[in-house]
């Protein structure tokens, strides 16, 4: 099992989608979801999806360059400096008081 890691805290349990499929799968058709997705994207949609998501837009070093709450039926503008996106339920990155600037890495 994979954990998301911010300056040593364990914040939660990390699923990656590897893949074009699981990508462009990521957490549709699911009811809610306890955890993180990471995946190699520079933008995400939440179509089709049946909540909100929180999304953490990455650099290549793991800094986070943005963060938004994305409602269903949404597509988020390209963060073209991200490689890594890190989704998660709406409000789970508020709790973590996730913001630009903050390095996570996967241990």
């Amino acid at each position: 099992m994979a954990w998301l890691v911010r300056d040593g805290e364990v914040l939660a349990s990390v699923e990656p989608a590897e893949g074009r499929a699981a990508r462009r799968k990521g957490l549709l058709g699911r009811d809610d979801y306890d955890g993180v997705m990471r995946m190699k994207a520079r933008s995400v949609h939440t179509i089709g999806m049946r909540f909100a998501i929180d999304a953490a837009f990455c650099d290549p070093d793991g800094t986070v360059r943005r963060v938004v709450t994305m409602a269903p039926r949404r597509v988020s503008l390209p963060e073209l400096r991200a490689t890594i996106v890190y989704e998660a339920r709406a409000g789970t990155f508020r709790e973590w008081n996730l913001r630009p600037g903050d390095r996570l890495e996967v241990r």
